[in-house]
């Protein structure tokens, strides 16, 4: 599969995958779910493959920004109706 492709619909997983870890998840700390929607993200976009082959070339860059998005969706969600609902 293309890279570009696969970044794409890793990105387009994030809120889902953030509201699906808050379900299950949800008394844990909030380091513990974003730790464990990093890890089910990175394994989406075959991290570890896209490394080998170069097409990451900086993964603390790569891990560093995904982590910026999950935290930019964590975000939006607090400051809609969703965050209200807890």
């Amino acid at each position: 599969m293309d890279f570009l492709q696969n970044l794409l619909q890793g990105m387009a997983l994030i809120p889902a995958v953030v509201n699906s870890i808050e379900g299950v998840f949800g008394r844990e700390t909030g380091p513990r779910k974003k730790e464990s929607a990093m890890a089910f993200l990175l394994a989406a976009m075959q991290f570890p493959e896209a490394t080998a082959r170069r097409q990451i070339v900086d993964g603390e860059k790569f891990r560093a920004g995904l982590s910026k998005a999950i935290d930019g969706v964590v975000e939006c969600f607090h400051a809609s109706c969703w965050g209200s609902r807890r």
